[in-house]
């Protein structure tokens, strides 16, 4: 639950980040896993099983305000909680580029929730404000040998015609 006297000022992160119990996150930003299914899947995937369901908390800061361009093989249902817009960019398998915006006004277009199906890579970023708070359903559930982060190499031989779009959302180092 966010805490009643929550503002979507700078000053209101840290305290956000203590009641949510979020930490960084290699992809930038910061989150905390809320849930993971006890019942599994078998895929076709390294090691096979899957848990079959798992949700987490996703939040974009002032000081940390890229999700840095990855992809991942299940599908992922965003969902809008509170702060400023969230700004992604997709792009799928064929290298179709597209945006989404998350946020608090549909009148402007945002949207309150989205999925970006499994082998879509994508990023994310806050342009203005304290911050962007977000939740994540994956299906089946999130292993990290199924996400792929991008690279400078990568993002130059696959997507030539969205490298300087894209450029400035790739880790130059992976963590």
């Amino acid at each position: 639950m966010l805490p009643a006297n929550l503002t979507n000022t700078v000053s209101s992160v840290p305290a956000l980040i203590q009641a949510l119990g979020l930490e960084a996150h290699d992809e930038g930003g910061y989150f905390r896993q809320l849930y993971q299914s006890d019942w599994t899947l078998q895929t076709n995937r390294e090691g096979e099983s899957r848990y079959g369901l798992n949700t987490i908390y996703y939040l974009l800061t002032a000081d940390s305000p890229k999700g840095h361009l990855h992809r991942n093989q299940s599908d992922i249902v965003h969902f809008f909680h509170a702060g400023h817009p969230l700004t992604y960019f997709l792009v799928s398998p064929e290298g179709e580029f597209s945006t989404v915006v998350m946020g608090p006004d549909p009148l402007q277009g945002h949207m309150f929730q989205f999925t970006v199906p499994g082998g879509y890579w994508k990023a994310s970023f806050l342009s203005a404000g304290a911050f962007g708070l977000i939740s994540e359903a994956v299906c089946p559930g999130f292993d990290y040998r199924d996400r792929e982060l991008a690279t400078p190499v990568l993002v130059n031989e696959r997507f030539p015609q969205l490298a300087e779009i894209l450029s400035p959302y790739v880790l130059s180092a992976h963590p």
